[in-house]
């Protein structure tokens, strides 16, 4: 059973105003935000490229620890043209599991929009650390 999180209404709204500001044409089309344990709000966009560039979400990871920002609690992507809150595809879902294993992520769409954990989305998943050899 997936266990539901409060959402963070202030992340989608960040995420969204920077959907709505910051992205223009076919480069930079999805937007994210997360919130870090410490409370602040980190934003950053996407950087589409045909040889597969990152998603907003890996985008803001690198951002946010340029901020000195490393542990995040909660993350949300928004689409431009107003395309609402968009889940994290698989590759990003891997990372953020990677990178933050206790990590909250919102998705759904319109009045559904709820937070999971990130664990949620990637049941039985594969988790990089644990099978790494001890260098102990």
């Amino acid at each position: 059973m997936t266990t539901q999180h409060p959402v963070d209404h202030d992340l989608v709204q960040a995420a969204a105003h920077v959907a709505r500001t910051r992205c223009r044409g076919d480069n930079h089309t999805m937007a994210a935000a997360a919130r870090a344990r410490d409370g602040r709000i980190v934003t950053a966009v996407n950087a589409y490229h045909f040889t597969g560039g990152p998603c907003a979400e890996l985008v803001l990871i690198g951002t946010a620890a340029a901020q000195g920002a490393y542990d995040l609690d909660t993350i949300v992507a928004v689409g431009d043209r107003d395309r609402g809150v968009v889940p994290p595809c698989g590759r990003c879902r891997q990372v953020l599991l990677d990178y933050f294993p206790d990590l909250k992520v919102i998705v759904g769409e319109g009045d559904r929009v709820r937070t999971v954990l990130v664990t949620d989305l990637l049941p039985e998943s594969y988790v990089w650390a644990d099978h790494q050899l001890d260098t102990d």
